[in-house]
């Protein structure tokens, strides 16, 4: 099947280097890998320069301006960008007809929970701030950022303010504990993420006095009623599988309305190599559909 070939490359791509050691080559792997097919030239993009970190709008045209996804990029809160995110960014909003608002929120080690947090409501209050009605805004996230994500919207429900329309979580990071079956049983064969990188990210993001079990750290733990919809997608060939299985019936038995979509064969974050990968394309364009009627307020 084509989408064999496909993921069989993307593999490739990826195998096709030593694993990167230290922060500064593990966040130029990332970029460079994430980057490696540019954005669609009918992109406008426009830097954001908010208090200690940077976002990015970006808008397709034929986009409404006044629906936004925002969105916090993968990479375990030690690596990822504004950059290496671009291109899947940029595709979901044209899918979902909205202007993106991408943060480039502070990394670990050198800024340790709470930093990427307290940077994603420092964006959600700027965005609420350009006078975005919050049923008009969708956050999303990969990986690390899917599980900030729903941190954020924690942290909002808590605070008693308005929610956004809807969540997008692309591959969730929500168990820093490290308990789910599929790191061993999925280690194999997930070419991007293994128990032990992801306790190496776990420790140099969440302070020695911190639990793992924060909510605002690991957000299976959280109460998540009064979540809006959320759509998770995730691979079948993922470590962190049963991180979104685990986190979707956790949001199922707190009457979540929400979608869980587990794609055969895919990898970790697969959606990030859409210019090569037909199911990435169908994986936005699945999310964008969600996304648009979720921030238009059409039926689901």
């Amino acid at each position: 099947m084509t989408d064999h070939r496909e993921i069989d490359a993307i593999r490739a791509l990826l195998n096709s280097r030593p694993r990167p050691v230290g922060w500064a080559e593990r966040r130029h792997r990332i970029e460079e890998v994430g980057a490696a097919w540019p954005i669609a030239d009918d992109i406008e993009l426009e830097e954001v320069e908010l208090n200690g970190f940077s976002a990015e709008w970006s808008l397709a045209p034929g986009s409404n301006a006044a629906h936004v996804l925002m969105f916090f990029h993968g990479g375990g809160y030690c690596s990822g960008s504004i950059v290496s995110h671009r291109r899947l960014v940029t595709e979901a909003g044209r899918a979902a007809g909205a202007r993106t608002l991408a943060v480039g929120y502070r990394l670990a080690p050198e800024n340790t929970f709470p930093a990427a947090l307290d940077d994603a409501i420092a964006a959600w209050r700027f965005l609420r701030g350009q006078g975005i009605d919050a049923e008009h805004i969708a956050v999303g996230g990969d990986s690390a950022g899917g599980g900030l994500t729903v941190s954020l919207i924690n942290t909002l429900r808590a605070a008693g303010e308005a929610l956004p329309a809807c969540g997008w979580l692309i591959s969730p990071w929500t168990d820093l504990t490290m308990s789910g079956t599929t790191l061993a049983t999925k280690g194999a064969i997930d070419p991007l993420i293994h128990k032990d990188y992801l306790l190496e990210l776990a420790e140099a993001y969440v302070p020695p006095h911190v639990d793992r079990r924060d909510p605002r750290v690991s957000p299976l733990y959280a109460d998540l009623k009064g979540t809006p919809p959320l759509l998770i997608q995730v691979g079948s060939d993922e470590s962190l599988l049963a991180d979104a299985t685990r986190f979707a019936a956790a949001a199922g038995e707190a009457d979540v309305e929400v979608t869980l979509e587990i794609w055969p064969r895919m990898i970790h974050a697969w959606p990030l190599w859409n210019a090569q990968l037909e199911a990435g394309r169908q994986a936005i364009i699945h999310a964008g559909n969600f996304i648009r009627r979720c921030i238009s307020g059409e039926p689901r």
